[in-house]
């Protein structure tokens, strides 16, 4: 694609255009910079499919559609939508792991423009999201080759200007070509703040000549970039990257970004200074039950939640298999000094923000609450198959149902509804992440690997609406979201839906 390049010295780019007159209705993962993952328009009813597409030309290892086939594992970026109502839907065109970001009508699935990327993935087990974001601004970005970012603007239109930034700066990039297009790779979802500026994780293979290391970076409304290593942000020569697919939080005010850093195994949540990235508060991230350190995985793609009242939630993997492989929500102010009741799952979710309102009748002293995947693994320890969603209460408490340990309260959990053949009686998993809140409805929008997406009833405990989409399948943990016009969106077995009325 053609496109300038900018750096810090960004005199020769475009300024970053203002605020847009509509706001975004989607963003990227969770939708905000707080990851609530609230609609911005009351769902439609779930009746019909009005359109899909394939977001994946080349699954890994094809789509497997039962039980007996195996597993999709890969994790799919979430689509973003414009005011309006242009859907911006990332897709992987190849075996190999190559992407484009296609922009359609939210209407009718009609194509309006493709945006192609040389973005390199980083060493994976599962295969991860490629990192894409629409800022407040209206401008989309999209990882590009060698740890650098592509923009596009206006992308209601069929062409908008382009460029492409360098957090560590184009003239050492123009030098080094090769060394940076081999050995930098951006490693989780990007996340913009309310003035543009992007935040997002990288990962470096080897030396170079701009000694880089694996770590977090920054980058201005204007191209201007700044990074800060993983162990120099957490004081800890032991700490070698970011959490891979450990999409950035920004504080409410702007003041902070959350993001979690590991040796490879274990690590810590830190508050870094928004503009400098300088280290401000740091939580050693450890299981509740065995006091030891909490495992991180490659293959998560939790994310930091920001709660109206500050406090951060962030998933984790228990520290040796022992809670069914369901890991922990851990709870921390918003200065990470005090830790919290820990939620009851969290290994590879993150928790969408439910306000009161919501739930209706069943809402207690609490302002808000939180929504989490709450599978029960039927292949680990001694898991039953009871995969849940579930509404927590921060602020309420009751003894772990697997564990010794004092969890968040559950305010009410409902199983999927269909049995998974051959298990025992287990049910099938909840493949979401980040489901979207629809707070108008008081309900949640989660799609299953049995192959239906469902609409939760908060205040009846039911699902009153479902409708199938395709075959059960295996698969890693995808999002939900909903568009300007109500229209519901869910990722399953390699497609985008698009559902209602």
């Amino acid at each position: 694609m053609k496109a300038v390049i900018c750096s810090i010295a960004a005199s020769l780019c475009l300024a970053m255009p203002a605020a847009a007159k509509d706001a975004p209705a989607w963003r990227g993962h969770a939708n905000d910079a707080q990851h609530t993952a609230r609609a911005p328009a009351a769902g439609q009813p779930l009746s019909r499919i009005h359109w899909s597409m394939s977001i994946d030309h080349n699954p890994p290892a094809a789509p497997h559609r039962t039980p007996q086939g195996g597993e999709l594992l890969i994790h799919y970026a979430s689509p973003m939508i414009t005011a309006a109502n242009t859907v911006l839907v990332p897709v992987k065109t190849s075996a190999q792991g190559n992407f484009e970001i296609d922009a359609v009508s939210g209407t009718n699935g009609k194509k309006m423009w493709k945006m192609k990327t040389d973005y390199v993935l980083p060493p994976y087990d599962w295969v991860p999201p490629v990192p894409a974001h629409l800022t407040g601004q209206n401008r989309l970005y999209v990882a590009g080759i060698g740890g650098t970012v592509y923009y596009r603007d206006t992308p209601d239109s069929q062409s908008g200007q382009t460029g492409q930034y360098v957090f560590y700066g184009a003239s050492k990039y123009k030098k080094d070509k090769t060394i940076y297009n081999s050995d930098v790779m951006i490693d989780t979802p990007i996340t913009a703040d309310a003035k543009g500026d992007i935040y997002f994780g990288f990962v470096v293979l080897a030396s170079n000549p701009a000694h880089l290391e694996s770590g977090i970076a920054r980058i201005d409304s204007h191209g201007n970039g700044t990074w800060i290593s993983a162990q120099s942000a957490a004081g800890d020569p032991q700490m070698t990257q970011v959490a891979m697919n450990c999409a950035p939080a920004i504080s409410a005010d702007g003041s902070t970004v959350y993001i979690a850093v590991s040796d490879g195994g274990s690590g810590f949540l830190l508050g870094l200074d928004a503009t400098t990235l300088a280290d401000k508060y740091k939580a050693q991230l450890i299981d509740p039950e065995t006091k030891e350190n909490a495992a991180i995985l490659d293959d998560s793609s939790a994310a930091p939640t920001i709660g109206p009242d500050g406090s951060v939630y962030y998933g984790v993997v228990e520290s040796s298999g022992e809670h069914n492989c369901r890991g922990w929500l851990l709870a921390f102010s918003g200065d990470l000094t005090k830790e919290n009741t820990p939620g009851s799952f969290g290994w590879d979710d993150t928790v969408s923000i439910v306000p009161a309102s919501a739930l209706g009748q069943k809402a207690g002293k609490s302002s808000y609450y939180l929504m989490s995947k709450y599978n029960d693994y039927y292949d680990c320890g001694s898991g039953t198959g009871n995969n849940e969603i579930a509404i927590i209460d921060p602020n309420g408490t009751q003894k772990d149902e697997y564990s010794d340990v004092t969890v968040m309260k559950e305010v009410e959990t409902i199983l999927d509804p269909h049995q998974v053949e051959g298990e025992g009686g287990a049910v099938y998993e909840w493949c979401v992440n980040s489901a979207v809140v629809d707070v108008k409805n008081k309900s949640i929008v989660a799609n299953a690997e049995d192959g239906y997406a469902y609409r939760w009833d908060l205040t009846t405990n039911s699902f009153p609406q479902s409708l199938s989409l395709n075959a059960p399948t295996f698969e890693a943990y995808t999002s939900t979201l909903i568009g300007p016009d109500g229209t519901d969106y869910a990722v399953n077995d390699a497609t985008l839906y698009a559902l209602g009325k």
